[in-house]
This record gives C-alpha cells, sequence and structure tokens, in this order.
C-alpha cells in the first residue's frame, strides 16, 4: 500500500492520550519522513478522575503537561488545548466553528479525527460520547464548514479565508480499509503513551501491543495502525504523480 506521509497533519481528538492509543505509530512514521504535525485536544481531561479528593485544576495541568510529554517523542511540538469540559461535550455549533478557525488558520491537508460513528467495540466498550461528539464536530468543520465562504462569516472577518483538506484519516473507525505499518515505530508508540501516568501505567502495553499485533496479522506486519480514508480532493501534484494513497494492496510484500 502506497502512503505518502502528509505535508502537515490536523489530529483532533477529545482527550488527552486519546492520540497515542489510536495513531501514534503513523504520527511517528510521518514526522520522521519531515511531516509537520499538530495536535488538537478538545476537552481539558479535567474528568480523568474518579478520586473524590482530587484537585481538578492541577489535574487538567498535569494531562496537559503529559500530552506534551507524549507528543514530543512522536515529533510533535504544535499542541492546542481548546479547554472544553471533559465529559459532557457536544457537537455544537460553537465547537464545529472553533475547529473551522483552526483547519482555515493551519491549512492541514491532512486532518485526522474520532470515528463520529463509532458506538460499541466489541462486547467490551461504550465508546466514550466525547469522542463521537469531537469527530462529528471535526468531520462537519472539514466539510462544509472549514471551505464554505457563507458558513461562519464571523472567520472571514479575523482573516480566515476558506480551505479544504485534502484527506480526511479517522481512526478507531467501524469500518478501516487503510493499513498502516507501524513496526518500526511501536517502541515510540508505548513510550509516548506511558506519559500519560495520571491516566494509565505498564498495565496498557500488552493490551496495545496486542491490538496493533491483531491489526497487522493480516497483511503480513509485526505491529499495523488501520484507519478509514476519505480522499475529499487530490492534490495537484499527486494526480500529476500518480501518487499519494493507494487504498489498494501494493505489488510488494509488506516487510514483516
Amino acid at each position: 500500500m502506497t502512503i505518502l506521509p502528509p505535508k502537515h497533519l490536523l489530529v483532533i481528538a477529545a482527550h488527552p492520550d486519546d492520540i497515542e492509543f489510536g495513531a501514534a505509530g503513523t504520527i511517528a512514521s510521518w514526522t520522521a519522513a519531515g511531516a509537520r504535525v499538530t495536535f488538537c485536544m478538545v476537552t481539558n481531561g479535567g474528568a480523568g478522575s474518579n478520586k473524590p479528593d482530587t484537585d481538578l485544576a492541577g489535574l487538567i495541568k498535569q494531562r496537559q503537561e503529559e500530552q506534551c510529554a507524549a507528543a514530543a517523542i512522536l515529533g510533535v511540538h504544535d499542541v492546542r488545548f481548546m479547554g472544553y469540559q471533559d465529559g459532557i461535550l457536544q457537537p455544537t455549533l460553537e465547537l464545529r466553528r472553533d475547529l473551522t478557525r483552526i483547519i482555515r488558520e493551519l491549512k492541514p491537508d491532512r486532518v485526522m479525527i474520532q470515528d463520529p460513528t463509532m458506538f460499541f467495540a466489541g462486547n467490551y466498550y461504550i465508546n466514550h460520547p466525547d469522542h463521537r461528539a469531537a469527530g462529528e464536530a471535526a468531520a462537519y468543520a472539514v466539510f462544509p464548514s472549514a471551505g464554505t465562504r457563507p458558513i461562519f462569516p464571523e472567520l472571514l472577518a479575523e482573516g480566515l479565508e476558506p480551505f479544504d483538506p485534502s484527506q480526511l484519516w479517522l481512526m478507531f473507525a467501524t469500518v478501516s480499509e487503510t493499513v498502516v505499518d507501524i513496526t518500526p515505530f511501536i517502541d515510540q508508540k508505548i513510550q509516548a503513551l506511558l506519559c500519560h501516568k495520571s491516566q494509565l501505567g505498564e498495565e496498557v502495553v500488552d493490551m496495545v501491543k496486542g491490538w496493533d499485533r491483531e491489526s497487522g496479522k493480516a497483511h503480513g506486519y509485526t505491529y499495523a495502525e488501520t484507519f478509514h480514508v476519505m480522499v475529499l480532493k487530490q492534490e495537484e501534484e499527486e494526480a500529476k504523480n500518480g501518487t499519494g494513497v493507494s487504498l489498494k494492496p501494493a505489488d510488494d510484500e509488506p516487510n514483516a
């Protein structure tokens, strides 16, 4: 499968640690290839503890620091925190406008989000409603809001002209046809994940490696991440050269 790295990737997720679970290996491979990456965390992470004596303001600060440390391990040095309240996120027009603002400002050729249609994972996990809300608002920010002039005219007044990203990638998608070999980057993924000390510990290592091993098995990869990819527009140079994202397996055998 031929997958070129993006020029600039914007990753939008509900909580600190969401990106590391879903796409850290892929992101590490792209930054190693020279891609510029921005993380956008929608909520403040303040619902990340059930202890009655938790200092919530301190927890929010800690989770931001953890996210920045994790991002740095992956080669990401631009992390945005939107500050929406954790646990009760809704896909409001306000959120969509805020995400549209970021897309128009950064002009990423590729945007990665959480799949808003993913409700249940197997028979063991109800997808967090914040994940779905962030994914829905982000999808509609990508289209139609980011590229449509009459939507959110207040952004035009801020000097933010319409912009259309070329690709939308969904992590933890209900249907995933695109498989990325992350074998050389699995250690970076685990190191980044373990930065989130307020939320998890070494017990997640085997679980996450098991997921990624299973994702890669059918394709000959030791570890892989999977995505649903939408090609919204073909980049001019890719159309000319016939490169970019190919959703068909390549002829050559993958490296295990």
